[in-house]
C-alpha cells in the first residue's frame, strides 16, 4: 500500500476532526489546504462541515473556486460531508445557483431542520463497511435526485444519505464525529484506487 497526500480544504467546518481521524491510518500524509499550491500537492481532498454558503464564498475570496473545480474535474477524489455535499452537488433545491457543480445530484439544505434537529443513528453500508456504523447528522441536508451515474450508498427513513460518482463520494452525515474509521478507509482506497496504487 502506497502513501497518498490527502487534503481537507480548512476553509471553515470540521478540519481538525477529519484530521485526527485519517491520521490514524497508516500511509496517510494530510495537508491543510488553504492556498491554490496545496490543492497541487494533494491526491484527494476532502470538502468538511461547516456553511456551504461561506465556505462557497471563501473559496471564491482565496482564488480556490477554479483550481479545486478544474481538479474534481480531472479526476481527483473528492468527499464531501455535511456541507461539501452541498458545494459537490449540481443542483441546490429551491436556491438559484450551486457551488463547484460537479457531481450529479439534488441536494436539499437544512433538510432535516434546525441545530435541535441534529440526530444519530446506525446503518448497514455494505459498500464501506461489514457492520452497521453510526451516522451523526448536524443541520444535515440530503439528497432528493441522483443521476443515472451516482451510486446510492445509503438511504436513512427513505432519504438518500450517501451517494458515490465516479471518483466523488458526498455524505450527508459526519464520520469524522465518530470514532468509526470505515467511511475514511473507504475514501482512503478511492485515492489510493485512483492513482493505480
Amino acid at each position: 500500500m502506497n502513501n497518498v497526500t490527502i487534503g481537507i480544504l480548512a476553509l471553515q467546518g470540521s478540519v481538525i476532526e477529519h484530521r485526527s481521524r485519517l491520521e490514524q491510518i497508516a500511509g496517510v500524509t494530510v495537508v491543510e489546504v488553504k492556498k491554490t499550491e496545496e490543492i497541487d500537492r494533494v491526491d484527494g481532498i476532502i470538502l468538511p462541515g461547516g456553511e456551504s454558503t461561506t465556505i462557497g464564498k471563501l473559496l471564491r475570496e482565496f482564488g480556490l473556486f477554479a483550481p479545486l473545480k478544474a481538479r474534481i474535474e480531472a479526476g481527483m477524489p473528492v468527499w464531501g460531508t455535511c456541507a461539501g455535499l452541498i458545494l459537490l452537488a449540481k443542483e441546490i433545491v429551491n436556491e438559484p445557483a450551486p457551488h463547484l457543480a460537479v457531481m450529479d445530484i439534488a441536494v436539499r439544505r437544512n433538510a432535516y431542520g434546525s441545530q435541535l434537529d441534529s440526530f444519530a443513528t446506525r446503518a448497514a453500508i455494505p459498500e464501506v463497511a461489514k457492520e452497521e456504523i453510526p451516522l451523526v447528522f448536524i443541520r444535515a441536508p440530503w439528497i432528493e435526485r441522483v443521476g443515472q451515474d451516482v451510486t446510492v450508498l445509503c438511504r436513512v427513513d427513505g432519504q438518500i444519505v450517501a451517494a458515490r460518482q465516479g471518483n466523488m463520494l458526498a455524505t450527508s452525515f459526519h464520520p469524522e464525529l465518530t470514532a468509526d474509521l470505515s467511511f475514511h478507509g473507504y475514501f482512503v482506497n478511492m485515492v489510493q484506487e485512483s492513482r493505480g496504487n
